[in-house]
């Protein structure tokens, strides 16, 4: 007799544009030049100050087993940096040092969403999220956000999709796929119904210090008894080193350092050491540039596609991508990323990833890669539209 899986892995979807990547490496290895606005990772190297203080790390032998909660130089370091960037005075031990920032969020959710309980999500929003709600064998709730409420969850849409059985409410500032923040009085709502209704409230901060304008509202200042999720992937440019941190409230932390001690031990070692640079007045410099690199990107592509007939609603603030609706340009987003991709030779992720209200009518594009090629991903696109490509 065949051994049944787990019913939640049929619950849980794939990242549907891992098929269209795959399609394009099968492109790339028939020798053709793809360009790549698909996947929402930085086209940066990690910094050279972090490399070497790995590099260091390794050296010294610093690939031991380290506290559950994190190296306490990284977690103060952590809460020096939300002093310094954000005038937030935090305490170092409600910092807990995760395996990214998904590894915070499976944590944060498992604290809070029973079985059968609901936890309510934005919807466009980034895919992930749902799964980590079924892993807890909890229900996700989309709540359908728009360019009304600049995609973000508001605490009146909130209300109104709950019930009895919410467990909590997780919102992203700046958001993927549509890089818009929250603002101050949004999450003040929030916090304010979370406390009303007894729900929690996780806010996913990870794309923070990638703002072109005011900084984003943060999380710690105006819903402090919030739990915030970080990481060092996006702005730090630490991607695949698989690093992030939560905040949660005080009486929490044994808690949560229980669950983090049974489900990974710990996070990467080096990855701790090397993180230290992050702080550091070199590796700052960097990721400014890398900022300034990312709103020159923004402020080239947002024009260039809206002049071919994509409709972007607002100018989205932070994070690096554009959300566009295509409803002018073709009937459906997964056979337009498609074809894009074949004929012109250009990826981007289809809405089937983001939403589940109008995935057909949305695409994301990701300005991770360079001007010259966002041009030329532009140029692809238009002879597309015209039937030339």
């Amino acid at each position: 007799m065949p051994v049944p899986l787990a019913a939640r892995t049929h619950r849980i979807q794939p990242f549907h544009v891992m098929a269209l990547l795959g399609r394009a490496r099968e492109l790339e290895s028939a020798g053709c030049d793809v360009v790549h606005m698909e996947i929402g990772e930085p086209d940066f190297p990690t910094a050279q100050p972090v490399v070497e203080a790995g590099r260091q790390a390794l050296a010294d032998g610093r690939t031991g087993y380290l506290p559950a909660a994190g190296l306490p130089a990284l977690r103060e370091a952590i809460a020096d940096h939300y002093q310094r960037r954000h005038g937030v005075d935090l305490d170092p031990g409600r910092i807990l040092i995760t395996p990214g920032a998904s590894g915070a969020l499976v944590i944060a959710l498992a604290l809070l969403a029973d079985p059968g309980r609901n936890v309510l999500l934005p919807d466009p929003g980034y895919p992930c999220n749902r799964n980590f709600v079924e892993m807890v064998n909890a229900e996700p709730r989309a709540v359908r956000v728009t360019a009304e409420t600049d995609y973000q969850l508001t605490a009146e849409r909130a209300e109104a999709a709950m019930d009895q059985a919410t467990a909590a409410m997780l919102v992203g500032s700046p958001g993927n796929p549509t890089g818009t923040l929250a603002t101050a009085d949004g999450l003040r709502s929030l916090a304010g119904l979370a406390q009303v209704r007894g729900v929690g409230l996780i806010i996913d901060e990870i794309y923070h210090g990638l703002h072109y304008g005011d900084p984003p509202a943060q999380g710690l200042e105006h819903a402090p008894e919030a739990i915030v999720v970080n990481s060092f992937s996006k702005y730090f440019g630490m991607t695949g080193w698989r690093l992030g941190w939560m905040v949660v409230p005080n009486d929490w932390v044994p808690v949560a350092e229980k669950l983090m001690q049974n489900l990974f031990i710990s996070a990467s070692t080096p990855a701790q050491y090397a993180a230290l640079a992050c702080f550091s007045s070199s590796a700052e410099a960097i990721f400014e540039e890398r900022r300034a690199a990312f709103a020159e990107r923004r402020d080239f592509l947002l024009p260039a596609l809206r002049d071919i007939g994509f409709r972007i609603p607002g100018t989205p603030a932070g994070a690096f991508y554009l959300y566009a609706d295509i409803s002018a340009l073709a009937g459906d987003s997964s056979s337009f990323a498609s074809s894009l991709l074949e004929a012109a030779h250009v990826a981007v992720t289809p809405g089937i990833d983001f939403e589940r209200t109008a995935p057909e009518a949305h695409v994301r594009f990701a300005y991770t890669t360079d001007l010259d090629r966002l041009a030329t991903a532009v140029e692809r696109i238009r002879r597309h539209l015209r039937g030339g490509a």
